[in-house]
């Protein structure tokens, strides 16, 4: 039986001052009606029952995380005691998913990001699932076809088509964020990927993974697992877990790993990593404005505005910024370095300003 593995324990501070401490990038909605991590849910909706989903997060954000996904059964949102990367983070699911169904396939996914259309996702997992029963060893990849030479993103070089497949290739090499020639040489090639950090396998095959390739974590989560429903696991887990290195599933395994399986994603994707998605994901104006709450402008060109409720926002005689009104703080910056909103966070914290994180 296949299960969704959500991962939701990021901080989105590039989205402040909307997304906070507690109330980070998954939980906003930036466009339609239902957050990122909502949305999420429902992309892999009716194929994957609430009771097949599982969200790894954190004691901060376990609390509206349940409160936006209702439906998953609370014993499935699942709370890490501190940060340490993919790895721990995909392996505490997979010791509750064997512990519960010991050929459980882990539909692998972030929380924040933008799939479309859902049905092309939903085509692909199939596919991947697949390819799992055929062979239950394989550790399946999304590669999403780059669109421009990003500088953002990790890539995945394809190599050359399995045997007995038509859709289905083995794994050259994996790239770390390239800088900008490289990435456009990337792209020129046709044969790299970008990697949007989703995967399906078996919850037995990943753990076989982590034992042999980082076995820090795979003791760890063998401590962990035979206390899972006890009343012995709140204390377990902040004494194992934190004890894990802090390290991604690309480096502990997939790099490393042997039957590495990739497919090309048939779908848009979009890790909104910043307000700069905004212009992706809404229809900019006459003047290349983009526009999400009430606002009012003159002589306003290329810029980004973000309004919660009925505040309007007015602005006169400005070009590429980016502003975003909340009812306690109001940021305006350069659209042309929006990476710098993470040392405003960062200044924001060092002179005080904590209540506004």
């Amino acid at each position: 039986m296949r299960h969704a593995v959500i991962m939701a324990g990021g901080s989105g501070t590039r989205f402040w001052p909307q997304s906070r401490r507690e109330f980070p990038k998954q939980f906003l909605t930036l466009q339609g009606d239902r957050s990122l991590i909502q949305s999420t849910f429902d992309r892999c909706r009716p194929e994957i029952g609430p009771e097949q989903f599982w969200v790894v997060t954190n004691s901060t954000q376990a609390a509206v995380t349940r409160e936006q996904l209702p439906e998953i059964p609370d014993g499935q949102v699942l709370t890490e005691p501190c940060g340490r990367n993919t790895a721990p983070c995909i392996g505490l699911a997979a010791i509750h998913l064997v512990r519960q169904d010991p050929d459980a396939v882990m539909v692998i996914m972030p929380a924040d990001h933008v799939i479309r259309p859902a049905e092309a996702f939903r085509s692909l997992v199939d596919r991947a699932v697949r390819l799992t029963e055929t062979d239950p060893g394989r550790l399946v990849l999304f590669g999403v076809k780059p669109t421009y030479p990003a500088t953002g993103f990790g890539y995945i070089e394809r190599g050359s088509t399995l045997p007995g497949e038509t859709d289905a290739y083995s794994v050259s090499s994996f790239r770390e964020k390239p800088d900008a020639p490289t990435a456009e040489g990337y792209v020129a090639a046709g044969r790299f990927f970008w990697n949007c950090g989703i995967f399906v396998w078996r919850a037995a095959t990943i753990l076989e993974a982590l034992a042999e390739h980082e076995p820090q974590v795979y003791d760890r989560l063998q401590a962990l697992s035979g206390h899972i429903g006890s009343d012995e696991w709140p204390r377990i887990l902040a004494d194992e877990f934190p004890r894990m290195p802090s390290i991604s599933i690309d480096y502990s395994v997939l790099e490393r790993a042997a039957n590495i399986c990739l497919l090309e994603a048939s779908f848009a994707w979009d890790d909104v990593g910043s307000w700069e998605a905004l212009s992706r994901l809404h229809e900019p104006d006459a003047d290349g404005n983009t526009i999400v709450g009430p606002h009012c402008g003159v002589d306003t060109n290329g810029c980004i505005v973000r309004s919660e409720g009925e505040h309007l926002v007015a602005t006169l005689g400005v070009e590429d910024l980016i502003v975003v009104h909340t009812p306690d703080a109001t940021l305006v910056a350069s659209r042309k370095d929006e990476n710098a909103i993470r040392e405003l966070v960062k200044k924001l914290q060092e002179s005080g300003h904590e209540r506004y994180l």
